[in-house]
């Protein structure tokens, strides 16, 4: 089950606890403001070799089982395990189908046997993890000899046009924080696995104003959750001056918000040393 005893995550990441509420929270309204989770997903899975055919696979973060779906469709003779940490997200997706089982759990301590899977699928889920060490440590653990890790998640640059515009004004938390990406490159580097390829790929949505941002992120879920953040209403002069510098930052399109997202695939050696 889902281990939230560790509520104080080191590097300035969110408390687990309030990443699993407010992910539970937004389950209602999550798919219907997911464009950037429905894109990215997609191009992850078709990553993934297609000569893959695990026996069993497993969604990390699986939200609301939109991609437990389409891993489903993809591997029909496969048994589905879709794992994440707010099990308000995982009531919405069971009552979908997907995944054969909904397992509430933490991607840094897999509730799942050693060797029991052929692949792990990951989209937008572990940049909320502050140990990343140990998720790759727990995939390693989880994966069948053959078996491919493939996830995507987000790194140092993403909604850096919200954060600058905030800068303008106050120094305070306003945007989540993210890893860099040579973080990411070391971290996989040690891990134990075979790092197929790793890459990053920036993603830029344009949204008419400001709000429209603000609310699907709360939508979604992804709100500010860091340690750091103002603590009740933001004062109406900051935040006039917050949307006064992101107007400069208009496109014809609309107010740009980009995400940078790293995309990974791993693989687990036959034997030691392959």
């Amino acid at each position: 089950m889902t281990d939230l005893t560790q509520p104080n995550l080191p590097g300035g990441l969110p408390d687990k606890r309030q990443v699993a509420a407010s992910f539970s929270r937004a389950a209602p309204s999550y798919d219907s403001v997911a464009e950037l989770q429905r894109a990215v997903g997609a191009q992850l899975l078709a990553q993934v070799p297609q000569a893959l055919q695990p026996r069993c696979w497993v969604d990390l973060g699986s939200g609301t089982g939109h991609f437990s779906r389409q891993l489903r469709q993809r591997y029909p003779q496969g048994l589905g395990v879709a794992v994440d940490i707010a099990e308000g997200m995982l009531q919405h997706a069971r009552a979908q189908g997907g995944a054969h089982y909904h397992v509430a759990g933490d991607a840094e301590r897999l509730p799942l046997r050693d060797a029991s899977a052929g692949l792990i699928f990951s989209s937008l889920a572990v940049q909320w993890c502050a140990d990343f060490a140990a998720v790759l440590s727990e995939a390693r653990r989880v994966l069948q000899p053959g078996g491919v890790l493939a996830f995507a998640s987000l790194c140092v640059g993403t909604l850096a046009e919200l954060r600058d515009s905030w800068q303008a004004v106050d120094g305070r938390v306003h945007v989540n924080r993210f890893r860099h990406l040579d973080e990411y490159q070391r971290l996989c580097s040690a891990s134990g696995l075979q790092v197929l390829g790793l890459q990053v790929r920036p993603h830029v949505l344009h949204y008419p104003d400001v709000r429209s941002l603000t609310h699907e992120l709360k939508a979604l879920g992804a709100h500010n959750l860091n340690p750091g953040r103002p603590a009740g209403l933001t004062g109406r002069a900051r935040l006039e001056g917050m949307l006064q510098a992101y107007e400069r930052l208009r496109q014809p399109q609309g107010l740009p918000a980009t995400y940078q997202v790293v995309y990974a695939l791993l693989h687990k050696p036959l034997a030691p040393g392959d």
